[in-house]
């Protein structure tokens, strides 16, 4: 999808993997296991379509956005969405949202979830102005499975 001269979103493929571990870093993300070049590339199989990145073509198609959707056949869920803090602010966030939202609702999902660590105070602000709801009511669990450390690969 062509957005306009300077920006194209398109689906991620795992030759961008290592584009899209240094935005990741560069915007503070923390990465773990789940963030490997296999577990990316399992992300982007399960959830074709899902997964997409924000190229700036100017520079090239430098990979200026990502983010990984996923649908577990019940609920959409948004993981690491990020934009390169140089383009921060020009609404590119928000038009990648639109368009996991757009791609979600092709597949009749019928509820998105995401996750935000409670100290990050300018990503709940920013997803309350696109419409999302805050839940306190809701606690976040976890059973971790593997502890193998982050390598890049």
């Amino acid at each position: 999808m062509i957005m306009s001269k300077e920006y194209r979103i398109r689906e991620m493929n795992i030759n961008d993997h290592t584009a899209v571990v240094e935005l990741w870093k560069k915007t503070g993300l923390s990465l773990g296991l789940s963030d490997t070049k296999a577990e990316v590339r399992r992300m982007i199989e399960h959830n074709p379509g899902l997964c997409l990145v924000l190229e700036h073509l100017p520079s090239n198609g430098t990979i200026i956005g990502a983010v990984l959707g996923g649908f577990d056949g019940r609920r959409g869920w948004v993981h690491h969405l990020a934009i390169d803090p140089a383009f921060q602010g020009k609404g590119l966030g928000k038009k990648m949202m639109d368009e996991l939202t757009k791609r979600f609702e092709a597949r009749n999902v019928v509820k998105i979830k995401l996750e935000v660590l409670q100290n990050n105070k300018d990503v709940i602000a920013f997803y309350q102005r696109l419409g999302w709801d805050l839940r306190p009511e809701l606690i976040t669990m976890s059973l971790t499975l593997r502890e193998d450390v982050f390598k890049e690969d």
